[in-house]
């Protein structure tokens, strides 16, 4: 495909690995993160840089965000310096950020009242599949300004699929992340129950990785959990925030998810504990904790009871 006037808002840990993807296959992207040293590790990688959003913008065709919170992308995609106040009426706003699809939809009619393009994306993975670009990558809104923004989405996504008309990609996300910190609660557990059992730590990760329950995830979380590895790809400060959009999403939706509540208390006390900034997968550790595991540090397995 011909070259695309990109900008790209928010060059987190994300972000950026995806943000530079489209530099590596030719598009001119121009980058604005109010953490100076993200912008510049993003620059490093060939972006230029852009002083605000408003300059970001200028004659960007394509206006990328990937932002933490609600809180944020309301203020980056609805004041009156934000995106969609600087957007060109044929530009198309792409936000990837994880936020809930009661903020989203403020966003989507801020947009409508200006006129303006918003496309939802979400992704499923984390910094390091980003990096291999292999996300799966689903999004919502207008189908033509999907067939405009896919085959950019192409360059960091190994599948892309469009799941809706509105705020259906948001609520994707949250189903996704529901099941994956539920899954890590329940992989916390199996396994402190597995070690007072008298089980071998690396001979049950080996075994449970490769039996019916090996999902995608244990396999991926089954070599820093074989090394008592808990360096964060995705924290449980950030999967605390996910699972209360969950809950605000189930309180919407009038859906009980009583699972996701019992594990946003596990994170929460991950958190009190002085776990927050720790992989999510910490929960094993909190599970050997509760269960009177004497645990220890990466590269030293545990002794059992």
């Amino acid at each position: 495909m011909k070259p695309v006037r990109i900008a790209w808002i928010g060059c987190g840990k994300l972000g950026r690995p995806m943000a530079a993807h489209l530099v590596a296959a030719g598009h001119p992207v121009r980058a604005f993160d109010i953490d100076a040293g993200s912008q510049a590790a993003l620059v490093a990688l060939g972006a230029q840089p852009a002083s605000s959003i408003a300059e970001a913008c200028e004659q960007a065709e394509i206006v990328f965000s990937s932002l933490p919170d609600d809180k944020v992308l309301l203020e980056v995609s609805c004041a009156p310096s934000g995106v969609l106040a600087h957007l060109a009426p044929s530009a198309i706003f792409v936000d990837t950020s994880t936020v809930s699809p009661a903020a989203s939809a403020q966003v989507a009619a801020h947009a409508h009242t200006l006129g303006r393009h918003y496309l939802r994306v979400a992704v499923s993975g984390n910094p390091v599949i980003a990096e291999a670009a292999q996300l799966t990558t689903f999004a919502s809104g207008e189908r033509a300004d999907f067939a405009r923004v896919e085959p950019l989405l192409a360059h960091f996504s190994k599948r892309i699929f469009l799941v809706g008309s509105d705020e259906q990609a948001r609520t994707l996300k949250l189903v996704i992340n529901l099941m994956i910190a539920v899954s890590a609660g329940m992989l916390g557990e199996a396994l402190a129950l597995g070690e007072k059992g008298g089980l071998d730590w690396q001979q049950m990760l080996e075994v449970i990785s490769e039996s019916a329950v090996g999902s995608p995830m244990v396999r991926y979380k089954t070599p820093p959990l074989a090394s008592r590895d808990y360096t964060s790809t995705f924290s449980c400060e950030q999967m605390a925030k996910d699972l209360d959009l969950i809950l605000a999403a189930s309180a919407q939706y009038r859906a009980p998810v009583p699972l996701a509540a019992q594990v946003r208390q596990t994170y929460e006390s991950l958190i009190a504990n002085g776990s927050g900034g720790k992989d999510y997968i910490a929960t094993v550790r909190h599970a050997e904790q509760q269960a009177g595991l004497n645990t220890r540090d990466a590269g030293e397995p545990p002794v059992g009871a």
